[in-house]
């Protein structure tokens, strides 16, 4: 064969070849969401150690603004950021491909089940690198700009605008003061509306208790659906489990206490490894379920959680961020993080089924009292958002 002919029949054969390892890719990306679920736990702990009230965050747009960061950053600076979010074992330059295909999964075609952002903004004196600006754009779909914070009203206004447009103008404030030292601010912002698949028709919604604690009954609007569902008990937990599919791909696993069992005791229990058991125990049941109607509004201040988890060196004067800029004497300075559910009983599908009809009642499901809730992605079981609801009635 003539040298012509064969270099031509390589460059076909070469152009009929599937895409590299497609299953390569997916089992990178089932072990990124592995590796981000493992995170997402122990920042809820941490997290919810600090406070008895309401929760509620995005731990997908917080793991993403932290991977950005890391990805801006070197030496023991980066290796924390990675240690801390299970991933000093994977290639750095490679994270970010990683965090991109799993984001185009959970976007799936376009249509992404929650509406966020995350934004690394330095000081006007730090002029950042336009590739490592293309590279979170790109790649962890943020936003990478500088900002003047000796006017901190300006800033502020910067930032509380650039929140609406991420969210569809749900977070009005992402900020309320900022400081005029500040040298870098780290801020993600996250936005869920229910849309379940099985719908709570609102003509069944009635006020019902809602037993805050021992001493505390509140009156709540309390939705109503007969149907089909997921349930599991975890015995050794003393806890209920009932999935709630959603559109998009998504559901909410609903995690309940017993009567008997402080919510605190659950929430230790809560990771990676025992979300994964819980998910792998469900069985469809025929069930009536009351659940609450409520809006939760939260704003986190990460720094001191973020250093509990060994998230030390970017916050001090040794911060080593030289691939995002190469001017030195940048640390980060603030990390916040704001984020909002509403679940109610819209939803784009008509509503199927509601008030039992048969001759004999299955069993209730009330919650109505406090609740832990994680909304994950089915496919990859990447979790999207954590709550804790000790008070419907309050944001």
């Amino acid at each position: 064969m003539a040298e012509g002919s064969f270099l031509l029949l390589c460059s076909i054969t070469l152009l009929l070849l599937p895409p590299a390892a497609p299953q390569q890719v997916q089992d990178q990306v089932q072990d990124l969401s592995r590796r981000n679920t493992d995170f997402a736990g122990r920042l809820y702990r941490s997290i919810s150690s600090r406070s008895d009230d309401n929760i509620f965050f995005s731990p997908f747009a917080v793991t993403a603004a932290l991977a950005a960061l890391a990805s801006g950053s070197g030496g023991a600076t980066r290796q924390q950021l990675l240690q801390a979010l299970d991933l000093a074992d994977l290639d750095p330059q490679q994270i970010p491909d990683l965090f991109q295909n799993l984001r185009n999964l959970i976007m799936r075609g376009g249509r992404f089940p929650l509406q966020q952002g995350i934004a690394l903004l330095p000081s006007h004196g730090f002029p950042v690198s336009s590739s490592f600006l293309n590279l979170v754009q790109d790649k962890y779909g943020g936003n990478l700009q500088t900002l003047s914070y000796q006017n901190p009203q300006e800033a502020q206004s910067t930032i509380n605008n650039w929140a609406q447009t991420q969210t569809g103008g749900q977070l009005k404030t992402a900020v309320a003061s900022l400081d005029q030292e500040t040298k870098m601010l780290l801020i993600s912002v996250a936005y869920c509306q229910s849309q379940f698949a099985q719908v709570f028709d609102a003509s069944f919604t009635q006020e019902d208790r809602f037993f805050v604690d021992k001493y505390h009954v509140v009156q709540v609007p309390m939705m109503f659906r007969s149907d089909k569902f997921y349930l599991a008990y975890d015995a050794s937990a003393r806890l209920g489990l009932l999935k709630l599919p959603m559109t998009e791909g998504t559901a909410m696993l609903v995690l309940l206490p017993d009567e008997d069992t402080d919510i605190g005791s659950v929430e230790e229990e809560i990771s990676g490894h025992r979300l994964r058991a819980w998910l792998g125990r469900l069985q469809k049941t025929r069930l009536e379920v009351q659940l609450p109607r409520f809006l939760l509004e939260r704003s986190l201040a990460l720094n001191d959680v973020l250093q509990r988890l060994d998230i030390k060196d970017v916050f001090t004067g040794s911060a080593d961020l030289s691939v995002l800029t190469e001017e030195p004497g940048l640390r980060l300075s603030q990390v916040f993080h704001k984020a909002a559910i509403t679940v109610d009983e819209k939803s784009n599908m008509a509503a199927r089924g509601g008030a039992s009809t048969s001759g004999s009642l299955p069993p209730r499901l009330s919650i109505n009292r406090p609740f832990v809730f994680i909304v994950f992605q089915e496919e990859s079981s990447s979790v999207l958002f954590m709550g804790r609801v000790v008070n419907p009635t309050l944001k």
